[in-house]
């Protein structure tokens, strides 16, 4: 066999390697040349040259793009219904538009490779699909000492990061800019590390380009839920041109840390009693196409939607008609109602057709439930949230739930939850401590409101249907309210300052309103805690359950209260409770329960078994896209001579892509 000897960074380097392949390098050596990317589907690569002959001695463009390669990486994404997207195809581009520097070609990393290659098989077994010959990850990639390039360093942040700024800057400053993703992404990682004993970073999933879909904790255990802490979260840029969100969550991160390390009294205080998660940016797709615009194009439609063209604010199940069929019922709850299987599947008749007609369309339908939803949904099952806001732009108001009308027709309707005098108080913490919502001038944005408080109950405002705070509300233990937080969608980076000022008291404010009401534990009579109790209140047609440690938070306004516990197989106990008007903390309310000799009525035992369906989608769905695709009901599909996604490939006549077909 024979040996290739190459330099990388003036280091020379020996490999064994094929004849084949011996020539295949030599080729790349001698007669490679960096010439401008000119392939569509590896326009968004983060380099900006490649070589030609490819890896593949694929001599010219018009090669490449009448390639089997090409095309798969092309359709993948279709193929596998988003999963792995677009990490797959940029793999795919990394071989078949390989970077070039100084006139040669440098190798993807193959650590990058193997991983993707464990995390995405699944998807190809799922659709019957080989792991394409060109993403070999020992044949055309190579090891980090042979001074390889990460191909998807970009999904994560690590391209076109924030500049870098003077050392002697103050522990205090904040640049008030506009971030882009990268910049994003770089300043709560920076600042997660400058406060690293209280923060952490995370990502609840991916968007649907691929962006990952940062979190940063604040706790003093970053990472852990702690008993009787309770859970907060705040969500910006849902609407991708709605930027004001996504730029306060950055700036309350770096004032969360400084002003921890400074002592402030209050955010310690905060911080220590508090598990804190800011969400920045929920649609990072959307934004990149509204920056596009620039800062002061008040666009209402541009970048609003999903890569997909999805708008995520209407992408939630609908379990707020649900909820209104089910208030007439008498023992009925208004909570935690499971997801219907409509909202998966939809209403297709799937009787007259073939078992491959059922999964194709079956996924087609799936696919319309946008992988940055069901990243929040999984989330919100993670995790015992108690409170929440969504920050967004276009008006200067807190809108409260519920969102859809009590009467679908009607388009603007009072239509209060069970909890109205709840959310009427956190939407009033919020707008009584915003200096311009509480301005009582109606010649002001958000002047239309001045009589109402600067708040005012969603569906009265306007209706609509699939809205994320209902599903918060119906769904979990979690209240959210939705924050207007500016006329402006997309302002100029000189307002971004006195917008952070007027925004920066009334979201601390809102936050400590996770502390108002009542919290415990529940715990049968030997200490041991129990899960998914429920705790009711009598009056209030709306109950929370249990984290896995037993506690509990229920969010009240003042007043006495007739509270009780329950849970599957003991007794149930109430206590008469008083939360004065001047209570700032949660009140300590525990329940010890005792065995039940027997259930006191059916319609409570069935309400509080497992809530959610046997057979959830949710329940498969793996937010970082690593994960199978879910078969249809009935059944695999029948044996069949070629698989269904075959049909790609019929343009391609001689050239088919054998090496997909699985050796049987």
């Amino acid at each position: 066999m024979p040996h290739l000897f190459y330099e990388v960074n003036a280091k020379v380097y020996r490999k064994k390697v094929s004849e084949e392949n011996y020539f295949s390098y030599v080729h790349l050596l001698f007669i490679a040349k960096c010439v401008d990317i000119a392939l569509s589907s590896c326009t968004d690569v983060a380099y900006t040259q490649m070589v030609y002959p490819n890896f593949l001695d694929q001599k010219s463009r018009e090669v490449i793009e009448y390639s089997s390669e090409y095309l798969l990486i092309s359709v993948l994404h279709n193929l596998l219904q988003g999963e792995c997207n677009p990490d797959l195809r940029l793999l795919g581009c990394s071989v078949l538009a390989p970077q070039c520097e100084k006139d040669q070609a440098i190798k993807p990393c193959r650590h990058v490779c193997e991983n993707l290659k464990k995390n995405c098989l699944p998807a190809f077994d799922a659709i019957d699909m080989a792991w394409p010959y060109f993403l070999d990850c020992d044949r055309f990639f190579a090891g980090e000492e042979e001074g390889c390039f990460d191909p998807l360093a970009k999904l994560r942040g690590e391209v076109d990061a924030e500049e870098d700024l003077p050392s002697d800057l103050p522990a205090t400053f904040i640049q008030f800019k506009h971030h882009s993703y990268t910049q994003m992404v770089s300043t709560l990682k920076k600042t997660a590390s400058k406060c690293s004993h209280i923060a952490t970073t995370y990502s609840i999933g991916r968007s649907f380009e691929g962006k990952d879909l940062f979190v940063i904790e604040f706790s003093t255990k970053p990472g852990h839920h702690e008993l009787l802490k309770p859970e907060f979260k705040y969500i910006g840029n849902m609407h991708g041109n709605e930027v004001v969100g996504k730029e306060l969550l950055i700036y309350l991160a770096q004032y969360l840390c400084s002003e921890y390390l400074l002592g402030n009294p209050r955010i310690q205080t905060l911080i220590n009693n508090t598990r804190i998660h800011l969400l920045p940016s929920l649609n990072p797709d959307g934004y990149e196409l509204a920056a596009e615009e620039g800062a002061g194009y008040n666009g209402w439609v541009i970048g609003r939607q999903t890569a997909q063209n999805l708008d995520l604010n209407r992408n939630f199940p609908d379990l707020t008609s649900e909820a209104y069929r089910r208030a007439g019922i008498r023992g009925a709850r208004l909570d935690h109602i499971p997801i219907p299987q409509s909202y998966w599947w939809g209403k297709s008749d799937f009787i007259s057709r073939t078992e491959v007609d059922r999964l194709r369309i079956g996924m087609k339908i799936m696919v319309q439930v946008a992988p940055e939803t069901k990243a929040v949904m999984k989330w919100l099952r993670s995790i015992p949230f108690v409170l929440s806001a969504s920050l967004h732009g276009g008006e200067l108001v807190v809108t409260y739930p519920y969102d859809y009308s009590r009467h679908p027709m009607e388009e603007k309707m009072f239509s209060p939850t069970p909890d109205e005098k709840v959310f009427k108080m956190l939407a009033k913490a919020y707008a009584d401590a915003h200096p311009v919502i509480s301005d009582r001038s109606e010649l002001r944005c958000g002047g239309n409101f001045v009589k109402r408080g600067g708040i005012i109950n969603g569906a009265e405002w306007y209706s609509f249907t699939g809205g994320m705070a209902d599903f918060n509300y119906l769904h979990t233990n979690c209240f959210e309210v939705t924050v207007e937080v500016g006329c402006e969608k997309f302002p100029l980076e000189e307002e971004l300052f006195t917008i952070w000022h007027e925004n920066k008291g009334a979201l601390l404010n809102y936050m400590e309103m996770v502390h108002r009401g009542i919290k415990g534990i529940v715990s049968d009579k030997f200490g041991n805690p129990i899960k998914n109790a429920r705790i009711s209140v009598r009056g209030i047609q709306h109950d929370v359950t249990t984290a896995a440690d037993g506690d509990y938070w229920r969010l009240l306004p003042p007043g006495t209260f007739i509270i009780s516990a329950q849970a599957p197989g003991y007794s149930r106990v109430m206590k008469r409770v008083t939360i004065p008007a001047r209570m700032k903390q949660a009140g300590r309310v525990d329940f010890v329960l005792r065995p039940a000799e027997a259930w006191p009525n059916k319609l409570l035992r069935r309400s509080m078994e497992d809530s959610y369906d046997p057979y959830d989608p949710l329940e498969l769905f793996d937010p970082h896209a690593q994960h199978r695709q879910p078969e249809a009901r009935g059944g695999s599909s029948p044996g069949r001579e070629k698989p269904w996604w075959w049909s790609y490939f019929s343009s391609l006549d001689l050239h088919k892509p054998l090496w997909l077909l699985k050796q049987r």
